[in-house]
């Protein structure tokens, strides 16, 4: 199933750690470090700092802030 979180490897502050997310989170979050001009452990890392709760939920909501920031007419 699409929707279904996926597991995927990073590094975060020189650790190696896992993350399940939806594929669509990632491909955004991929676009978001390439625009950024950052590898996506350097994006990790920086929303890991900043995050309260678990990681792969401050992933998605990290990457929804970033899109609803883009979306027109808001």
């Amino acid at each position: 199933m699409a929707g279904r979180p996926k597991r995927r490897s990073v590094v975060v502050s020189g650790h190696r750690t896992s993350v399940s997310v939806e594929a669509a989170f990632w491909d955004e979050l991929a676009t978001i470090a390439k625009r950024r001009g950052l590898s996506i452990n350097a994006l990790v890392g920086e929303i890991d700092h900043a995050r309260s709760g678990s990681l792969s939920a401050a992933i998605r909501l990290y990457v929804l802030d970033a899109v609803k920031s883009r979306a027109p007419g808001d």
